[in-house]
């Protein structure tokens, strides 16, 4: 499947706010020739293709990358929420689409006696921050004991997990790269 030059175009035209006449005039073009090239009815020269993506603040790698801009802003509810009452578990992904970015954060809180399922050894870094009540980190065979305001931060080179050994709910920040929860 090939990219809709015209389409992509007025797109960019309109996120940046400016008529086909005001694009035109920037770029020393005729209103009919971008309405022509947004309709897909001619196609522009490289150099006149760079002139319009500069005006609009792009570049051809960005153009014809194929990948949409993800808006920076994850709003509460984009936040994918998998409570598990059985298990005392409720994890919170905070920016969807995790699978297709570098990094994963999550939000997890744990009742009093649950744990986390447990993670095999993977690629990457972990990284955690407790920001209420305390849990128990669990790595291969070691136990390391994190409070509120500490936080962790290993390679996943062997299984590990957290653990809410406390009497009160505890909220952690974790944050994988790549994305692996």
């Amino acid at each position: 499947m090939g990219i809709n030059i015209g389409e992509k175009l007025r797109s960019l035209r309109q996120k940046n706010n400016l008529t086909q006449k005001e694009l035109a005039d920037r770029c020393e073009l005729s209103k009919g020739f971008i309405s022509q090239l947004e309709s897909d009815q001619t196609s522009p020269s490289l150099s006149t293709l760079e002139d319009i993506l500069t005006t609009l603040g792009s570049s051809f790698s960005e153009f014809f990358s194929g990948e949409e801009q993800d808006d920076p802003v994850c709003r509460k509810e984009d936040v994918f929420v998998k409570e598990e009452p059985l298990s005392g578990r409720t994890i919170h992904w905070l920016i969807p689409n995790a699978q297709k970015k570098d990094i994963e954060p999550i939000l997890v809180t744990l009742d009093p006696g649950a744990q986390t399922e447990t993670d095999l050894p993977h690629m990457g870094e972990e990284f955690g921050y407790v920001l209420s009540g305390s849990i128990t980190l669990a790595l291969g065979e070691k136990r390391y004991r994190v409070r509120k305001g500490d936080s962790f931060s290993y390679k996943p080179s062997q299984r590990h997990f957290l653990l809410n050994p406390g009497k009160t709910t505890a909220t952690v920040l974790w944050v994988c790269t790549p994305p692996n929860f």
